[in-house]
C-alpha cells in the first residue's frame, strides 16, 4: 500500500504539472489544472470524514444485531454448519472459533448486495481474526483470504444495481442477475486461489512495532482489552466450552448448501421483489433468534451499537488517504489518459470505451464508478437495457472497491503489514471484469 499510495499521488501531481505549465489562461479551462487538484484534494479528504461519519448510524445498527447474534451463539451454530468448507479455507482458524460466524455473515450480507450494511459484519470478522493474531500489525493469511472473498463474493441479488437500473426504466431490472452471478463465481475463485498461492511469497513477519503514544495502542472494543474477549471468543490457552467442538453432521451442511442453492433460480426470477425484504428480514430474524435464546436484546443491541462510532473515527485517517489518493489521480487528467490508451485494446476484446473507466474506478472509487454506471444508464444512446448498460450493471455488482475495503477494514484493526492482500484483491477484480465481459457479451450478443 505504501508504493501504490506514494505512486497515486506522484503521477497525478506529474500530469497535473505537466498540464498547468501548458495551460492557457483564455483557453477552455477555466480552472487552472494545480487548483482544481488542490480543491480536489481538500474535497476528498473532507467527503473521507463525511463517508466515515455517515457509516456511524449503518456500524451501530448492525455491529447491535451482531451482538445479539453473538450473544444467542448464532455464530458457533454457523461456524458449525459450515465447518467443512471453512476449515479447509481458514485451517488457522479453530473450527468452533466466532470468527468463522463473523465471516460467513459478512460474506451473506455481501451475497444479498447488501453493501454497506457488510462492513459491521467484516470489521467484527476481523477483530475476531486478530485475536489469533500472534504478529500485531501484520495480516495473517486468513486475514488476507477473508477480504480477498470479500472484494469478490458471490453475488445472488446485486439489490442497488437492480434498484437503479430499476429507476432509470430498464425493462428488466433484475436481467443482471445471472451475469453477475457468473462474474463472481468467477472472481471468488481466482481470489481464493491468488490467495492461496501468493501467501509463500509474502511470509508474516512481525510489523514495525508501534511507538509509545501510537495509536495502535489503543484497544480496540471488545478485544482482549480489560473487559475480555468478545463473546464466545476464547483467550489464548483458554479452553473451549463444553460441546463448542461438536460439528452438525455432514448431512445438515449439505442441506443447508442446497437451500442456498435453491434460491438461485428465485433470486434470477424475483430479484426486484425480494430485494427490499431483505434488512427489515435481517434485524426481525437476528432479534428473534436473540428473543429464543433469551438474550435481553435490547442490551445487548446497544453494547454492539456503541462499537460504532469508534470503529468509524478509527478509520478516518486511512480514508482519508486512499480517497485523496485517488480524487488526485482522477484531478489530474492521469486517469483519462490512462483510459484513452487502454480503450485501443480492450474495444475489440468487448469492453468499449465507455465501460473503461467503470472498470478502472471500481477498485479506486466506489461513488466513482457508481457515477460513470449512473451516467451511462441515463445516456439514451446507451440506456440500462443495452449491451453497454448491462455490461457497466454487471461490473458494478460483480467487483469491489477493493482499495477502500482494505483501508476500512485493516484500519478497524490497525494492520499496518498487509502482505498480499492487494494482489489478491486486485487479481479478483481483473477476473471479474474478464468474466463480465464474457458473459454479458454472451447473454447479449456483443460477442
Amino acid at each position: 500500500m505504501n508504493l501504490v499510495f506514494f505512486l497515486l499521488v506522484f503521477v497525478a501531481f506529474l500530469v497535473a504539472a505537466a498540464r498547468q505549465i501548458l495551460w492557457d489562461p483564455g483557453g477552455l479551462d477555466e480552472v487552472a489544472p494545480m487548483a482544481l487538484l488542490t480543491d480536489e484534494m481538500i474535497g476528498a479528504a473532507r467527503a473521507a470524514v463525511e463517508l466515515a461519519i455517515g457509516l456511524v448510524g449503518v456500524m451501530a445498527l448492525f455491529l447491535g444485531l451482531m451482538k445479539v447474534a453473538e450473544q444467542g451463539g448464532l455464530l458457533v451454530i454457523i461456524a458449525k454448519t459450515v465447518r467443512p468448507l471453512m476449515t479447509r479455507l481458514f485451517p488457522e482458524v479453530p473450527a468452533n472459533h466466532p470468527a468463522m460466524g463473523a465471516m460467513i455473515l459478512n460474506i451473506s450480507a455481501n451475497v444479498l448486495g447488501l453493501g454497506n450494511a457488510a462492513t459491521p459484519f467484516g470489521i467484527r470478522a476481523m477483530q475476531a481474526l486478530d485475536t489469533l493474531n500472534p504478529h500485531k500489525g501484520t495480516a495473517t493469511n486468513a486475514m488476507v483470504l477473508f477480504l480477498a472473498i470479500n472484494t469478490s463474493a458471490v453475488t445472488l441479488l446485486p439489490t442497488g444495481v437492480i434498484a437503479l437500473r430499476a429507476s432509470l426504466g430498464s425493462l428488466e431490472p433484475a436481467a443482471i442477475v445471472p451475469t453477475t452471478l457468473v462474474a463472481t463465481i468467477a472472481s471468488t475463485t481466482v481470489a481464493i486461489l491468488a490467495a492461496k498461492s501468493l501467501q509463500r511469497f509474502f511470509p508474516a513477519t512481525p510489523a514495525t512495532p508501534p511507538q509509545p503514544d501510537d495509536p495502535a495502542d489503543t484497544p480496540l472494543p471488545d478485544t482482549l482489552a480489560p473487559g475480555g474477549p468478545p463473546a464466545g471468543i476464547e483467550a489464548p490457552g483458554a479452553e473451549a466450552p463444553d460441546g463448542a467442538d461438536a460439528t452438525y453432521p455432514l448431512y445438515v451442511s449439505l442441506l443447508v448448501l442446497g437451500t442456498i442453492a435453491a434460491l438461485v433460480p428465485l433470486t434470477v426470477l424475483y430479484g426486484r421483489e425480494i430485494s427490499p425484504w431483505i434488512v427489515p428480514l435481517i434485524m426481525v430474524g437476528l432479534l428473534g433468534f436473540g428473543m429464543a435464546k433469551r438474550v435481553r436484546v435490547y442490551e445487548a443491541f446497544v453494547e454492539g451499537a456503541k462499537d460504532g462510532f469508534q470503529v468509524a473515527l478509527r478509520i478516518i485517517p486511512y480514508l482519508v488517504a486512499i480517497l485523496v489518493a485517488v480524487a488526485m489521480f482522477r484531478a489530474s487528467g492521469a486517469l483519462e489518459a490512462l483510459v484513452s490508451a487502454l480503450a485501443v485494446v480492450t474495444d475489440p476484446l468487448g469492453l468499449p470505451a465507455e465501460a473503461v473507466p467503470m472498470a478502472l474506478l471500481r477498485p479506486l472509487s466506489g461513488s466513482g464508478a457508481y457515477g460513470v454506471m449512473t451516467s451511462i444508464m441515463q445516456d439514451p444512446a446507451t440506456g440500462p437495457d443495452t449491451y453497454v448498460g448491462m455490461l457497466v450493471s454487471t461490473l458494478q455488482g460483480s467487483t469491489e472497491t477493493t482499495f477502500y475495503v482494505l483501508a476500512v477494514y485493516f484500519g478497524a484493526i490497525q494492520v499496518r503489514r498487509i502482505r498480499h492482500a492487494l494482489a489478491a484483491g486486485l487479481s479478483a477484480d481483473l477476473a471479474g471484469v474478464i468474466a463480465a465481459v464474457a458473459i454479458v457479451g454472451l447473454l447479449f450478443g456483443a460477442l
